[in-house]
Protein backbone atom coordinates (compact mmCIF):
# COMPACT_ATOMS: atom_id res chain seq x y z
CA UNK A 1 0.00 0.00 0.00
CA UNK A 2 2.86 2.40 0.74
CA UNK A 3 3.31 2.51 -3.67
CA UNK A 4 -0.02 3.44 -3.85
CA UNK A 5 0.75 6.77 -0.72
CA UNK A 6 3.87 7.49 -2.92
CA UNK A 7 2.11 7.84 -5.82
CA UNK A 8 -0.77 10.02 -4.68
CA UNK A 9 1.78 12.26 -2.54
CA UNK A 10 3.74 12.57 -6.17
CA UNK A 11 0.50 13.97 -7.81
CA UNK A 12 -0.17 15.83 -5.15
CA UNK A 13 3.43 17.59 -4.85
CA UNK A 14 3.55 18.14 -8.65
CA UNK A 15 -0.21 18.78 -9.07
CA UNK A 16 -0.78 16.31 -11.67
CA UNK A 17 -4.18 15.06 -10.61
CA UNK A 18 -4.59 14.28 -14.42
CA UNK A 19 -2.91 11.10 -14.01
CA UNK A 20 -5.18 9.20 -11.71
CA UNK A 21 -7.82 8.55 -14.18
CA UNK A 22 -5.08 6.38 -16.04
CA UNK A 23 -3.81 4.61 -13.24
CA UNK A 24 -7.49 3.98 -11.86
CA UNK A 25 -8.12 2.35 -15.61
CA UNK A 26 -4.81 0.76 -15.75
CA UNK A 27 -5.50 -1.05 -12.52
CA UNK A 28 -8.99 -1.92 -13.25
CA UNK A 29 -8.13 -3.59 -16.78
CA UNK A 30 -5.19 -5.37 -14.58
CA UNK A 31 -7.52 -6.65 -11.80
CA UNK A 32 -9.81 -7.81 -14.62
CA UNK A 33 -6.93 -9.62 -16.61
CA UNK A 34 -6.15 -11.53 -13.24
CA UNK A 35 -9.20 -12.32 -12.64
CA UNK A 36 -10.60 -13.86 -15.76
CA UNK A 37 -6.82 -14.87 -16.25
CA UNK A 38 -6.63 -12.79 -19.52
CA UNK A 39 -8.27 -15.32 -22.04
CA UNK A 40 -12.03 -13.92 -22.18
CA UNK A 41 -11.16 -10.08 -21.99
CA UNK A 42 -8.11 -10.60 -24.25
CA UNK A 43 -11.05 -9.41 -27.40
CA UNK A 44 -12.54 -6.63 -25.77
CA UNK A 45 -9.09 -4.93 -23.78
CA UNK A 46 -7.64 -5.06 -27.67
CA UNK A 47 -10.37 -3.06 -29.06
CA UNK A 48 -10.51 -0.57 -26.28
CA UNK A 49 -6.59 0.38 -27.54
Amino acid sequence: MSIFGELWQFMRARKKYWLLPIVMMMALFGGLIVLTQGTAVAPFIYTVF
